[in-house]
């Protein structure tokens, strides 16, 4: 790279060539290296100034008491709440009708999260059965995906991880939708290539789950630059955990946002472990929180147990964010009662003790079946009724989508290019020769158009 003066003064020999017959040309060339040398000379340090004026570091104040910044000495930052575990108002002065609360609003993030509930266990024991390959589950942390899938709004689009199947419960992602790409079958949007879990719907603004931790962050940030270029008044909601935290994309994501004033919400799920890997393992900072605050990005811990707080805190971060055009990130804290996956033990790392004393404190289901009972909104007939309902429903899809067949083995080279190359077209017939020669072998009756699907 070269010096500024060397580039400087190429340039003015640049503007003075011969080869350089456009006047107004030459004159923007100089005119730059007049605003390049201003620049740069704009930000100076008088001799009396009491506090720092570099370009790297402003209105930081100059002192003479030595002493290194220690994170001990910074308190940690406070976790917004509602409702405390018995479904209490924390400050009995608060307005739930800011919320637009009401009974009917009530029951609909209720039903999203036991709906939730009652899928993922369904789904849990199929895996166990062979019956599907692959599962994560959201126990305990429904409140966190359905409270902030409840702020949203038409237009916004969503990056998620793998645990958010509470917010598309809640945005009228259906049960056969859900079944179907679990099954990986005929009907998957995916047409069969993702693992479960892995959802996608265009009409939810959902965009593809991709495995890999973190690579959704920068993604999100792209979206909501394109939306802030468009003036769309919309905001992009990223999803991730705390171990997704520890990887890069999730810091070049908060840069950019910042820099670059991205309409995005960073929704933190921090429960407690990535994968077998405790959060004291992770990190020795104050969570997932303060490094928000060092990438200047606005910034708040919730209590993701209590879905009225966590709704709260998403709309308010909604506004901001398409108002003042800037990035936030939300810190939801919870407590991971579930194993990773179904690939996961989760008992050979921590005791069964904890998780079982979890789930009886601190529920988020029963911190709001427990609001919505005070102010008689739910009972125990209708959480019977609404239960076994549920799991009729469920298991009726359950059953639809293990029917339906598979993808047609086509699809294996489809959407890779608009117009097949050689190659593709070249190892999709001799596929096709292998089948037919050995068809005992390569039995395709599961799969659409058997053979001719091929």
């Amino acid at each position: 790279m070269l010096p500024r003066h060397t580039l400087g003064r190429s340039l003015r020999q640049l503007a003075s060539t011969p080869a350089v017959r456009n006047p107004a040309l030459s004159r923007q060339l100089l005119r730059g290296i007049s605003n390049s040398s201003t620049s740069r000379s704009s930000i100076r340090q008088s001799p009396d100034s009491d506090s720092v004026n570099f370009p790297g570091a402003v209105r930081s104040k100059f002192t003479s008491r030595f002493g290194f910044q220690s994170s001990e000495d910074t308190p940690a930052l406070p976790t917004y709440r509602v409702l405390n575990p018995e479904g209490q108002f924390v400050n009995h002065d608060y307005d739930i009708d800011s919320l637009g609360m009401n009974q009917e609003f009530a029951v609909k993030l209720y039903q999203a999260m036991v709906k939730t509930n009652i899928m993922d266990k369904i789904m849990y024991d199929s895996q166990r059965q062979g019956r599907i390959s692959f599962y994560m589950v959201s126990q305990g942390e429904e409140a966190i995906a359905v409270g902030s899938a409840a702020a949203m709004e038409d237009g916004d689009k969503v990056f998620a991880q793998y645990r958010e199947q509470g917010s598309l419960m809640y945005r009228g992602y259906t049960l056969d939708e859900f079944m179907n790409q679990l099954f990986s079958n005929v009907n998957d949007y995916g047409k069969g290539r993702a693992m479960p879990v892995h959802y996608q719907s265009e009409k939810l603004g959902l965009f593809p789950v991709s495995s890999t931790l973190a690579t959704q962050l920068p993604n999100a940030v792209g979206c909501a630059y394109g939306m802030k270029m468009d003036n769309l008044p919309n905001v992009v909601i990223g999803y991730f955990g705390e171990g997704a935290a520890s990887e890069g994309d999730f810091h070049a994501a908060l840069n950019m946002a910042a820099t670059r004033s991205c309409p995005v919400l960073f929704i933190c799920r921090n429960n407690g472990y990535a994968i077998s890997t405790p959060t004291l393992e992770q990190y020795k900072g104050d969570g997932i929180a303060s490094r928000g605050v060092g990438y200047g990005v606005d910034t708040i811990r919730v209590d993701g147990n209590d879905i009225l707080a966590v709704l709260e805190v998403t709309q308010k971060a909604r506004d901001m964010a398409i108002k003042e055009h800037k990035p936030v990130l939300i810190e939801a804290m919870s407590y991971r009662v579930s194993h990773h996956s179904t690939s996961d033990d989760s008992f050979a790392y921590r005791a069964r003790k904890d998780v079982e004393e979890w789930q009886r404190r601190d529920n988020p289901i029963s911190r709001f079946r427990k609001f919505m009972e005070a102010r008689g909104w739910w009972n125990d007939d209708k959480e019977n009724q609404f239960r076994v309902s549920a799991r009729k429903e469920v298991l009726k899809a359950f059953d639809k989508a293990e029917k339906a067949k598979k993808p047609a083995v086509r699809e294996l080279f489809a959407d890779v290019m608009k117009n097949p190359c050689t190659d593709l077209a070249e190892q999709r017939e001799e596929l096709r020769q292998i089948v037919e020669t050995y068809p005992d072998e390569y039995n395709l009756d599961d799969f659409d158009q058997g053979v001719k699907g091929l």
